[in-house]
C-alpha cells in the first residue's frame, strides 16, 4: 500500500503516486473524476498533474474505502460527503495500526533468530 515517503518533495507526478499505492495512473485518473471534490490536483502548463502531500493523503483516504475495505464508488462518496473527518481519522488509524503490528512482527522474527 503507501510506501512512506511522502515528506521528502513538494509535488509529486501522477506516476509517484501511483507507485507509492501500488495502482495504474489509469485508476488514480478514474479516481479524479469519480471524486472531484477530494482529488483536484494542480496541472502544470503541459496539463501534467502535480500532487501534493494533502492530495496523497486524499488519496489514502479513498484507496483505504474502494481497495481495503471494499466500498463501491457510490457508497464511498457518500461516506466521504457525509463524514469526511470520521473517515480521514478512522484510515489513519489504520494505517498506524498496520505500521505497529509490521514493526512488532519484525521485532518477533529477530527475536527468534536469536535463540
Amino acid at each position: 500500500m503507501l510506501k512512506k515517503n511522502i515528506n521528502l518533495k513538494l509535488y509529486y507526478s501522477i506516476g509517484e503516486v501511483a507507485e507509492m499505492f501500488d495502482v495504474n495512473e489509469t485508476l488514480l485518473r478514474f479516481w479524479e473524476k469519480e471524486f472531484p471534490q477530494q482529488i483536484n490536483p494542480k496541472k502544470s502548463g503541459r496539463n501534467i498533474r502535480q500532487y501534493t502531500k494533502e492530495d496523497i493523503e486524499k488519496i489514502r483516504t479513498i484507496y483505504n474505502l474502494v481497495k481495503v475495505r471494499g466500498l463501491k464508488l457510490a457508497a464511498a462518496r457518500d461516506l466521504l460527503k457525509k463524514n469526511k473527518e470520521g473517515v480521514q481519522q478512522q484510515t489513519e488509524v489504520v494505517e498506524r495500526l498496520r505500521d505497529i503490528r509490521s514493526e512488532l512482527v519484525a521485532l518477533k522474527e529477530t527475536l527468534t533468530s536469536l535463540k
